[in-house]
C-alpha cells in the first residue's frame, strides 16, 4: 500500500491518570473512524511531565495503562504507539514507548536513549537522570505500510539515532515528544525537518496539548514533515487530532531522484550500530 493515514494525538494531560487513558481511548477511536491506520500518543501520556511525577506514576508493561492500549489496538484494528508512560522495571524507572498491533500484541518497546538533562540559563533547567535511567537499545516495527523507527523527544536531537533507522529501512520515524516554551520554538519543527531531509523518511512528532498552568509547559504542535523537508499538518496548542497521508510512492521519487544513501562515502565514514 502506497498511501496510509496516520494521526497523532495531542492530548491535554491531567493529573488524574484513568482519566487521561480514558480519554486518550476515546481520542483513537475518532482517529480510527477517519481512516488512520497508524496512531500515536503523546510523550507522557497518562502522567504529568516532571521528575517528581515519574515515580508516583510508573507502572510495569505490560501494565493497567498498556493494557488498555493494547484492549482499544485491537478494537479499532490499528499500529497503536502509546506515547510514553513511566515504567518501572527491576527497581528502575524508565521513558518508555509501547506499541501494539491490530491484534493487540505487543509489537515493540522502547525506551528513551538520550536522558533530557539540560540548563538553559534563567529559562530552563531540567534533569531526567534525577529519577529515569536511560534505555540501551533501538527499536522499529513494520507494518504492511512501511517500517516505522521510535524515539522519545530529546532523542530527535541525536542525528546519528535516525540515520540508523534509516540505514535499517525506516521509511517514517515517529518521536512523541514534549518540548518546551524554550526549546519549543527555536528547534520543534527546525529538527523534524532536518531528520526528515537528512535522512529521506517521514518525521511525526506527538505532544501534549499546552497547559500554562502545569510544572512544565509543553510546546504542543504535534507535526507531521515529509521527505522533502515540507509540513504536511501541524496542530496548535489545543487539544487535537492532526491526520496525514503517508505517501510512501513520493519518498520512493525523492530517493531516486536524490540518491544520498549510493553516494554515501563509505570509503570515508560510517555511522555504526554498536549494539543490535
Amino acid at each position: 500500500m502506497a498511501t496510509f493515514r496516520l494521526a497523532l494525538i495531542q492530548l491535554q494531560i491531567s493529573s488524574v491518570k484513568s482519566d487521561n487513558v480514558t480519554r486518550a481511548c476515546s481520542f483513537i477511536r475518532e482517529a480510527a473512524t477517519q481512516g488512520a491506520k497508524i496512531v500515536s500518543l503523546p510523550e507522557c501520556f497518562n502522567s504529568p511531565y516532571g521528575t517528581k511525577y515519574f515515580p508516583e506514576y510508573a507502572e510495569k508493561i505490560p501494565g493497567g495503562s498498556t493494557q488498555k492500549l493494547s484492549e482499544v489496538a485491537k478494537e479499532c484494528n490499528i499500529y497503536l504507539i502509546g506515547g510514553s508512560i513511566p515504567e518501572e522495571d527491576a527497581g528502575k524507572l524508565y521513558n518508555t514507548c509501547a506499541v501494539f498491533g491490530p491484534d493487540g500484541t505487543l509489537l515493540a518497546k522502547y525506551r528513551k536513549i538520550h536522558l533530557f538533562d539540560i540548563d538553559v540559563p534563567g529559562k530552563i533547567t531540567f534533569q531526567e537522570s534525577e529519577t529515569l535511567s536511560p534505555g540501551d537499545s533501538f527499536s522499529t516495527f513494520d507494518t504492511p505500510y512501511c517500517r516505522v523507527g521510535l524515539g522519545i523527544c530529546y532523542d530527535m536531537r541525536f542525528a546519528e539515532l535516525a540515520q540508523i533507522y534509516a540505514q535499517r529501512g525506516c521509511q517514517l520515524l515517529v518521536y512523541p515528544g514534549a518540548f518546551n516554551l524554550t526549546t519549543g520554538p527555536a528547534h520543534w519543527e527546525l529538527l523534524q525537518r532536518s531528520r526528515a531531509v537528512d535522512n529521506q523518511v517521514y518525521v511525526a512528532t506527538a505532544s501534549p496539548a499546552r497547559d500554562d498552568e502545569a510544572s512544565y509547559v509543553a510546546w504542543g504542535h504535534s507535526t507531521v514533515v515529509n521527505p522533502w523537508g515540507e509540513v504536511l499538518a501541524k496542530a496548535g496548542t489545543e487539544e487535537a487530532i492532526v491526520y496525514s497521508d503517508i505517501d510512501l510512492k513520493k519518498l520512493a521519487e525523492i530517493r531516486q531522484q536524490m540518491p544520498v544513501f549510493r553516494q554515501k562515502r563509505s570509503d570515508l565514514y560510517a555511522v555504526e550500530m554498536k549494539k543490535p
